[in-house]
């Protein structure tokens, strides 16, 4: 039987649940004052599995939960797990069932709030789902890593995964809605500009003026640092955590040498290999592979590693220098961010990879989904007419590829071959 203090705790995070005239005023104040619509949406609640929403601490996961709960008001159960006396009371699925069918039969929506702290959240969640509750059941957690990983009992069946991470360009332009042409384009600089210093986390985004962007990046960056590396996910060694990132964003689209990392920082070559799936659960990196294909001059099998936010990166190097074509990194920074686009705006199907072959030739990244492949390359400068590199074409007569598009500053246009058109994008229209 649980505790007068969990009851009173449940109540504090609930109160809608005594004051049910009072609901839709206090759930608003889950709900940011603005509001920029994500791409998943709309999503379609079901009775018979839960839905996961897994990201990076600060996406706006809670945000999407209660947009998609509001209509259940004042009938939710919302449970933050980062609570550690309902962490503790609740650790057990059966636990919280007892206590929805004997004190909660009213309850039409469950809310489980920063799953991760779990010890075993897959299991959990697998629990709630196999005693059919018959309500809507939403899991939020900032890392996939204790959702989907550190359970041995597959979700499959009983869960649909979505995948929130900072704004992508798309949706916010569609938020802004320009009038004419002329406008979109010069939001889309505006857009692009922002994003490619401070980043699309939505606090940072929105915040009106840039000391306080920066004050939230310096913020969230020791949050992901130290509060999830250190507690999560129990990192002894922080400060070759934090080197490491410091590291790899300073080698951001360049290949990337496991043993060289370890060396520099003084550890096995086993750990960084630890602490890389860390922030690659954590949404923070991702590690692209090198594609193949099948032909046999591809030897590369070195990594390249990019951050899914270009804020992040940059707090980590402390390089907020805004006159992007002077700066030294214009062109790792631009392929970061065409990368972090690509990851935000395909399906979880899709895989991004790059291309080298042993002759020299480079694609930045290749798209394989749905049975056909798609090719990028990123050009930081601005070009003054369409032309295509040596590279690009071994690529197109070795592979075929379904689309090539080059991303760069200024030309947008289209250049005919045999059988392939090389599309040129600026990065407001991108075409993904």
């Amino acid at each position: 039987m649980l505790s007068n203090d969990v009851h009173n705790r449940i109540l504090q995070y609930n109160p809608w649940l005594t004051q049910p005239h009072q609901a839709d005023a206090l759930i608003r104040r889950f709900l940011p004052d603005i509001y920029v619509p994500r791409a998943i949406e709309p999503v379609e609640l079901r009775n018979d599995r839960a839905l996961l929403i897994v990201g990076p601490r600060q996406s706006g996961k809670s945000t999407l939960a209660w947009r998609l709960l509001q209509s259940h008001a004042p009938h939710i159960l919302y449970l933050n797990l980062e609570d550690p006396l309902l962490r503790s009371a609740l650790d057990a699925a059966i636990e919280l069932v007892a206590l929805l069918r004997e004190r909660y039969p009213f309850i039409k929506a469950l809310f489980l709030d920063e799953a991760q702290h779990l010890t075993d959240a897959g299991l959990f969640v697998k629990g709630l789902v196999d005693e059919r509750l018959g309500i809507p059941l939403l899991v939020t957690g900032s890392s996939s890593f204790h959702l989907m990983s550190r359970t041995r009992e597959s979700l499959a069946g009983r869960a649909d995964r979505l995948r929130l991470l900072p704004f992508s360009m798309k949706e916010l332009m569609r938020r802004e809605k320009p009038d004419n042409p002329l406008a979109a384009k010069h939001l889309g600089e505006t857009i692009f500009q922002r994003q490619m210093i401070h980043g699309s986390y939505p606090a940072v985004y929105l915040a009106p003026a840039e000391p306080d962007r920066l004050r939230l990046l310096s913020d969230l960056t020791e949050a992901l640092i130290l509060r999830d590396a250190s507690d999560l996910f129990r990192i002894k060694r922080v400060d070759v955590f934090r080197k490491l990132l410091s590291l790899l964003a300073g080698q951001t689209g360049n290949l990337v040498n496991f043993s060289e990392m370890a060396s520099l920082c003084h550890v096995d070559a086993a750990t960084i290999h630890a602490y890389v799936e860390i922030l690659e659960e954590s949404h923070i990196v991702k590690v692209v592979r090198p594609f193949a294909g099948g032909k046999r001059r591809e030897l590369t099998t070195s990594p390249k590693i990019y951050f899914v936010d270009n804020g992040i990166r940059n707090q980590l190097l402390n390089a907020f220098t805004e006159d992007i074509p002077l700066r030294t990194d214009k062109g790792a920074l631009m392929e970061n961010w065409v990368f972090s686009e690509l990851y935000k705006r395909l399906p979880l199907t899709a895989t991004i990879h790059f291309w080298r072959s042993k002759a020299g030739g480079e694609v930045d990244f290749v798209v394989e989904q749905a049975g056909h492949i798609e090719a990028l390359e990123v050009k930081a400068a601005a070009l003054e007419r369409p032309r295509i590199s040596r590279s690009m074409r071994s690529f197109i007569d070795a592979y075929h590829p379904k689309r090539f598009v080059l991303v760069n500053r200024s030309l947008e246009t289209r250049l005919a071959l045999e059988e392939l058109s090389i599309d040129f994008h600026t990065p407001a229209s991108l075409p993904y």
